[in-house]
């Protein structure tokens, strides 16, 4: 690559990056977010949360029957004697790859070669079998100018975001960008903006409610929810870019590559970028197989993002 913010040092192990990562011991790592009040009560956030939910479970023995069907000449049977365990998400990609060429003998790809099997998937492009594994995260701490931008990644990819037609301004928090926090004057800009949009939100959503129960014919509802889904879905036209819009992403991870190198690049929007990078370390640490290839890049202006030599499987 070459870009201006790019030094020229790439860190090959996330253990040089200044990160906590949680849960790796369990295989759902994640990294927390802290959140910060104003003097005015406001809460809001200065870095993304990543959490892993959910990843594949794999139970080979249920393939036995279907491996003892076929002529014992061949040695299919073998395939489950495999004495080198593989993270699920790998052990289900390789065994979806190795189905295509009937690849249960003894002269197929061992799991202690499983690197280099996915080198190959890799480097000739057949990313199809990346499919068959997927991953879910929670994503807080982040602005919804990021997830209009995160939910434009549609193949492989499902999302469920907060809603604020649904959810009242007592989950009201913000995100401060990494241009604000560490410029006094700039940091407080934003903490008078947050404060007075909180106000504001509140102070709109008392009037419609007022209205609301002298009749208004335009705010009326039938159910509970309705009510006040119309108080919530006007007063949020003053919540600004920077409100936090928490969202739980799952895709396979042929589409987590995808997002990884488009958002994670040097060239992506600072915001995305570093929740992008926190998503590829949960990644990693949670299969690092299917994710070897990626190196790290420290940029110019202090974040990171990531490269590999085979992009677009």
């Amino acid at each position: 690559m070459s870009d201006t913010l790019i030094e020229e040092t790439l860190l090959e192990s996330p253990a040089q990056l200044p990160y906590y990562i949680e849960g790796k011991e369990t295989g759902f790592p994640s990294i927390h977010a802290t959140v910060s009040q104003t003097e005015s009560g406001t809460y809001f956030l200065t870095k993304p949360g990543v959490t892993l939910l959910s990843k594949p479970q794999v139970h080979l023995l249920n393939l036995a029957p279907f491996l003892e069907g076929f002529d014992p000449a061949l040695g299919f049977s073998d395939y489950l004697e495999d004495e080198t365990p593989l993270p699920d998400a790998a052990q289900l990609c390789k065994t979806a790859g190795q189905l295509c060429y009937a690849s249960f003998g003894p002269k197929r790809t061992q799991n202690d070669n499983a690197s280099r099997y996915f080198r190959n998937i890799l480097s000739s492009g057949h990313g199809s079998v990346l499919e068959h594994a997927n991953f879910s995260f929670l994503f807080y701490g982040i602005s919804r100018s990021v997830t209009h931008e995160l939910v434009r990644h549609r193949a492989g990819v499902g999302f469920s975001q907060l809603s604020q037609r649904y959810v009242s301004g007592a989950v009201l928090r913000f995100v401060e960008r990494p241009e604000y926090q560490n410029d006094e004057e700039l940091h407080r800009l934003f903490v008078e903006r947050i404060d007075h949009a909180a106000h504001d939100y509140a102070r709109i959503a008392d009037a419609l409610l007022a209205r609301q129960k002298t009749g208004s014919e335009i705010l009326s509802g039938e159910a509970k929810t309705d009510l006040r889904k119309k108080v919530q879905q006007t007063a949020r036209s003053v919540l600004p870019n920077e409100t936090e819009a928490p969202i739980v992403v799952t895709a396979n991870v042929r589409a987590w590559r995808h997002i990884l190198e488009m958002r994670a690049s040097p060239h992506a929007e600072t915001e995305i970028r570093e929740l992008a990078f926190r998503t590829y370390l949960c990644l990693a640490a949670a299969d690092p197989v299917l994710f070897a290839d990626y190196k790290t890049v420290k940029l110019s202006d202090g974040t990171y993002g990531v490269e590999t030599e085979t992009e677009k499987v």
